[in-house]
C-alpha cells in the first residue's frame, strides 16, 4: 500500500534563495509526523507547497496516490489536506460556531448538516459551551483551538499543523496534546505538524524530519533523531543530551 503522502525530492527557490533543498519523506495513514528545525529552516514553505499555496520548482507531492504539487489550495483541500496556520486570523467579528460552519460547508450543501458537524467538532475540542461567543472575545489557547476546529470541519484526511502550541502555558500544550491523540486515534485523522515544543512532539511523533537551511539532515523514530549530532548542533544544543 502506497504512502497517504509522498514527499519526492521537493525544492523550492527564492530567486537566490533556496528556501527547500530536495526533501523526501513519506506519511503513513493514521500516524503523527513531525518536521522540526530551526527557525528559516523551511518548514512553512514546504507546508505552503503540501498544502498548494506555493508550486515547487522540482520534486512531486502525491496525496492518497494522486499529484497534488501546483494544484491550488481549494483543490488541495478539497481531497482532504486541511492546515493551520502560525497566526490564527479567524473571522473576529462571527461565533465560533459559524467560524466552523464555513470549514464544515466545503462538503455540505445544506446549513443544518454544516452546523451539526461544527457543533460535533465544536465539542470534540472542548468549545461547544463558547459556541455563541464572538471569535475577538476568545483567549489565546481557544483560539489555537478555533483554528484546529475550524481545519477539523472540513473533514480532512490529513491535518497539517504548524506551530499549533507556539505561545501556549505547559498545561495548556499538555491539553492540547491530548486533543491531538484523540482527533489521531478516534477520528482517524492524519497529522503532519511543525513545532518547536519538544515535549509536545516527543510526546505525540512516530516518526520526524529535521530540516537545516531548508535540507533535511535527519529522519526517523523521535528517540533516534534526538540523539543526533547534526541535529543536536544545529537545533536542540548541548543541554538537551
Amino acid at each position: 500500500m502506497s504512502a497517504l503522502l509522498s514527499v519526492v525530492d521537493v525544492g523550492k527557490r527564492f530567486r537566490g534563495l533556496i528556501a527547500v533543498d530536495r526533501v523526501s519523506f513519506t506519511v503513513e495513514a493514521g500516524e503523527i509526523f513531525a518536521v522540526i528545525g530551526p527557525n528559516g529552516a523551511g518548514k512553512t514553505t514546504l507546508f505552503n507547497m503540501i498544502a498548494g499555496v506555493l508550486a515547487p520548482n522540482e520534486g512531486t507531492i502525491t496525496f492518497r496516490g494522486e499529484r497534488i504539487s501546483g494544484r491550488t489550495p481549494d483543490a488541495v483541500c478539497r481531497l482532504g489536506v486541511a492546515r493551520t496556520f502560525q497566526i490564527v486570523r479567524p473571522f473576529p467579528a462571527l461565533t465560533v460556531e459559524d467560524n466552523v460552519v464555513i470549514g464544515a460547508l466545503l462538503h455540505r450543501t445544506e446549513m443544518a448538516a454544516a452546523r451539526r458537524h461544527a457543533r460535533d467538532v465544536l465539542a470534540t475540542l472542548d468549545l461547544f459551551d463558547k459556541r455563541d461567543f464572538r471569535a475577538s472575545a476568545l483567549t489565546l489557547p481557544d483560539r489555537k483551538r478555533l483554528e484546529l476546529a475550524r481545519a477539523l470541519a472540513t473533514d480532512p484526511k490529513l491535518l497539517l499543523l504548524d506551530e499549533v502550541m507556539a505561545g501556549l502555558r505547559p498545561t495548556e500544550t499538555d491539553r492540547m496534546v491530548e486533543i491531538l491523540r484523540g482527533v489521531n486515534r478516534d477520528m482517524g485523522v492524519t497529522i503532519l505538524l511543525i513545532e518547536h515544543v519538544m515535549r509536545a512532539v516527543m510526546a505525540l511523533a512516530g516518526h520526524m524530519l529535521v530540516l537545516h537551511h531548508g535540507a533535511p539532515i535527519a529522519k526517523g523514530k523521535p528517540e533516534d533523531v534526538v540523539r543526533d549530532q547534526k541535529v543536536i548542533t544545529s537545533y536542540l544544543g548541548q543541554e538537551s543530551i
